[in-house]
């Protein structure tokens, strides 16, 4: 008898949630002054994508071509799929042996967008970018060099 209540509860409950769904269907359908669907690419001038949006990741650099990045690689052992690679060189700076950032290698073909990279990060160096056009013909253009040419740690 308990199974044959909690069969009828499961389906109300089904029901309910199917006319919820369906509800916002059809209040989506009846009012045309709000767009969901984007045309792409038709209006890829004008398409703007969400804050939220996880585009590539790419590391900040202000005006003087300085990042934040100590190479501390806690990104890298972060990431689940080791799409990140962290390469560090020794520097001797007044005497003392210093390591600074060489390559932040960001291979995107095995990038899930998962953000923990971001979210570790704790010098807020890396970030989330709005590019959403990613084809290539060649797997190799996916890898990526985050930090530019002869750029140096901020102070």
């Amino acid at each position: 008898m308990n199974a044959i209540v909690e069969y009828i509860k499961d389906v109300f409950g089904g029901m309910k949630s199917l006319l919820t769904g369906m509800t916002v269907t059809v209040k989506y359908f009846f009012s045309p002054g709000e767009i969901v669907t984007q045309q792409y690419p038709e209006n890829r001038d004008t398409l703007k994508m969400f804050d939220r949006f996880k585009g590539n990741v790419y590391m900040i650099h202000n005006d003087q071509n300085q990042h934040g990045c100590t190479a501390c690689g806690i990104c890298e052992m972060n990431c689940p799929n080791g799409s990140i690679e962290v390469i560090a060189k020794q520097v001797v700076v007044d005497e003392k042996k210093k390591k600074v950032l060489d390559k932040h290698i960001y291979r995107m073909g095995m990038c899930t967008f998962c953000g923990l990279c971001v979210k570790a990060c704790p010098t807020k160096t890396l970030a989330f970018g709005q590019e959403y056009e990613n084809s290539v013909y060649k797997r190799s253009n996916l890898t990526r060099i985050l930090n530019k040419p002869n750029s140096t740690l901020a102070n």
